[in-house]
C-alpha cells in the first residue's frame, strides 16, 4: 500500500500501526487479491485519501462511514462521496436532502465529490478502507477496523472540540472509542432509504455542528459548496 504519500502528520502518529501484526495481514490479504487479479476499491492510491485530504491538526468534524462504494469508479476515498460525473448514491442524495432542509437556500448538486468538505476539516472516514467489487462489506474482516478505531481514539483523545458525527447503527457502535465529555457526538438513523424517513431527515446535524464550532471559536464549515 502506498503508505510513503501519507500526510506526514498521519504518518508519524499511526506508524506504530504499519507494524502490527493486524496491519501486516491487510497488506498481505490485498497482495493476495492483486495477485488474483480481484478487483477492489477504492483503487489503492485512495485507500488513504481521508487523511491526506484532512491532515490530523486540521479535523473539525468526523464522519463516519462503514465501507467504500463496491461499483466501478465509485470509491473515492472519502466516506459517503463519489468522483465528479458519477450517478449520485441514494445515501448522498438523502444528505443533500437534509443539508437543503437545514438550509433552504442550498440547492442540491448533481456533484456528488465530497473534497469541498473534507478540505475544510471534515475528515470522511470510512471504517472498513476497502471493498471487493460488487460485494458490500466483503473487507469488514480483514482487519481495517483496528486501524481505524485507533484512529477515533487518537483524535478523541489528541484533539479538542471535534464534532462527531455518527449515522446509524454500526456508526453508533463506534461510540466507546470516543470521549464524549470533550466533543459533540451527534447521532441519528442512517441517511439510507430504510433509514432516511423515520430516522434521518430533521436531524439538523449540519446547523448543529457548526453552532458548536462557533461557540468554541472555530470557523464553521460551509457544506454548501
Amino acid at each position: 500500500m502506498v503508505l510513503t504519500s501519507l500526510h506526514p502528520k498521519w504518518k508519524a502518529l499511526l506508524s506504530a500501526e504499519w507494524e502490527k501484526p493486524y496491519f501486516k495481514k491487510i497488506e498481505q490479504f490485498l497482495e493476495n487479491e492483486e495477485a488474483l487479479q480481484q478487483a477492489v476499491y477504492p483503487p489503492q492510491p485512495l485507500i488513504f485519501n481521508a487523511f491526506n485530504t484532512t491532515p490530523f491538526d486540521q479535523i473539525k468534524v468526523v464522519i463516519l462511514g462503514q465501507d467504500p462504494y463496491h461499483g466501478l469508479g465509485q470509491a473515492n476515498g472519502l466516506c459517503f462521496s463519489v468522483p465528479t460525473g458519477m450517478k449520485l448514491p441514494p445515501s448522498l442524495k438523502n444528505i443533500y436532502k437534509e443539508l437543503k432542509n437545514n438550509y433552504p437556500e442550498y440547492t442540491i448538486p448533481l456533484n456528488g465529490d465530497l473534497s469541498k468538505w473534507a478540505e475544510q476539516g471534515v475528515l470522511l472516514l470510512n471504517s472498513i478502507l476497502t471493498v471487493a467489487a460488487n460485494s458490500p462489506a466483503s473487507h469488514a474482516k480483514i482487519g481495517w477496523e483496528q486501524l481505524t478505531n485507533a484512529v477515533l481514539q487518537l483524535i478523541s483523545q489528541e484533539q479538542q472540540h471535534v464534532v462527531f458525527i455518527l449515522w446509524g447503527a454500526y456508526a453508533k457502535s463506534k461510540l466507546p472509542f470516543i470521549d464524549a465529555t470533550k466533543h459533540l457526538v451527534l447521532q441519528s438513523g442512517h441517511p439510507s432509504f430504510a433509514d432516511s424517513h423515520k430516522q434521518f431527515f430533521g436531524n439538523n446535524h449540519f446547523k448543529k455542528c457548526n453552532a458548536y464550532l462557533v461557540l468554541h471559536e472555530k470557523k464553521s464549515i460551509d457544506w454548501r459548496v
